[in-house]
Order: structure tokens, then sequence, then C-alpha cells
């Protein structure tokens, strides 16, 4: 856990999320500032800043939580697709220096052009949309 790191601060349980899914190396939580509904971050539990640094054993369990949630977005919320991102670098939309993947669901006539700004979603819907997926 790096001190001050948004992520290491959700792993450790030190500020709340809405959790939907883990296993021995990585979470998932859902996004507060989602590009679509649904939208997903799924995080290594062990600190490193971007994909570059990852141990490969955390990489593996992200990517196998994602390939999960990737299934679980199309079949529960109706998706249509999904797009998985990996930011590197703020000049790459990288917000939180801790390796990340996006799971954002993607829904035929969502307005959702890359890159996209995050604003705050509601959170009642969040939580409800993570109802769903649990």
């Amino acid at each position: 856990m790096t001190e001050n790191c948004l992520f290491c601060g959700i792993v450790a349980g030190n500020i709340p999320s809405t959790q939907v899914a883990s296993n021995e190396r990585a979470i998932a939580f859902m996004d507060i500032n989602p590009a679509t509904p649904g939208h997903l971050l799924v995080v290594p539990r062990a600190h490193s800043t971007d994909l570059r640094e990852a141990d490969a054993e955390d990489l593996i369990g992200a990517t196998l939580l994602a390939q999960s949630l990737v299934g679980r977005v199309i079949e529960r919320l109706n998706a249509d697709g999904a797009n998985l991102l990996s930011c590197i670098g703020a000049e790459a939309w990288q917000s939180v220096f801790h390796t990340h993947l996006h799971v954002v669901p993607r829904y035929q006539d969502d307005p959702l052009k890359l890159p996209w700004h995050p604003t705050p979603g509601d959170m009642e819907q969040i939580q409800a949309t993570a109802a769903k997926l649990l």
C-alpha cells in the first residue's frame, strides 16, 4: 500500500467503494465518475503505478477479473459491448497512478466519445447498477 494513493485506500477498506467482485490479486468496484452506466474499475491489490511496473501475477488476476466482468455487464446490464481500457500516464488520461483497468459497458446509442470527461454520477444509480452485477 502506498500512502496517499486513492486506490490503495479503497483496497485497504479505508475509503468507501461499491465493490462488485474480487479475487486474490484484484478487486473491482463501480467508478464514481462513470462514462456509461455500469462503468467499473479493476484494481490490483498491490500498488504499482501502471502496467509497466505491475507484477505479472497481479496483471493476470486483474485481467481475469475484468474478463468475468465484461461478461456480466453484457449479460446483466444488456450492454451491446464493452471497452476494456488502461490509461498509462497523464497524457493518456491516467488520473489515479495505481494500475487499473476500466470496464466500460457500451450501448448502441450511448453518447460516449473517447476521451470522456468524468463528472460525478448519481450514487443511488451507481449502487443500483452495482447490485445487478453482484
